[in-house]
């Protein structure tokens, strides 16, 4: 199995993406503070999908890997609330983006509770 061809891997990279795109408005001083974060976290979901593929033969380090980029996506959250509420993304952009990290995450819980179709 591809790490690439998972549907929460390639949501959450499609996430990460229109985060970095959006971010590049964010003013200059928040750039090692807002924008920083954002894309980390962002980012951090779907290198911890890949992290968990190859961990897959241990089910126990399956699952945490993924509950790592559930996390981390729960942040990625939290930065998109900051950005809205500091006005550098419009309502329409913070809910698109929200209600898609909200997506990735069902698909992650959905692979922490059905381990067994992705070992």
């Amino acid at each position: 199995m591809r790490f690439q061809d998972l549907l929460a891997y390639k949501k959450s990279f499609e996430v990460a993406m229109a985060i970095f795109e959006v971010s590049k408005s964010f003013p200059s001083e928040e750039k090692y503070s807002l924008t920083d974060q954002a894309r980390r976290s962002s980012r951090s979901v779907s290198a911890n999908i890949a992290e968990a593929t190859r961990k897959r033969i241990y089910e126990k380090h399956f699952i945490s890997k993924l509950t790592d980029s559930d996390a981390e996506n729960s942040e990625t959250q939290v930065w998109l609330e900051y950005a809205y509420s500091c006005g550098y993304l419009d309502l329409e952009v913070f809910n698109s983006l929200t209600e898609k990290s909200l997506e990735v995450g069902k698909l992650l819980n959905y692979m922490m509770r059905n381990p067994n179709k992705f070992l």
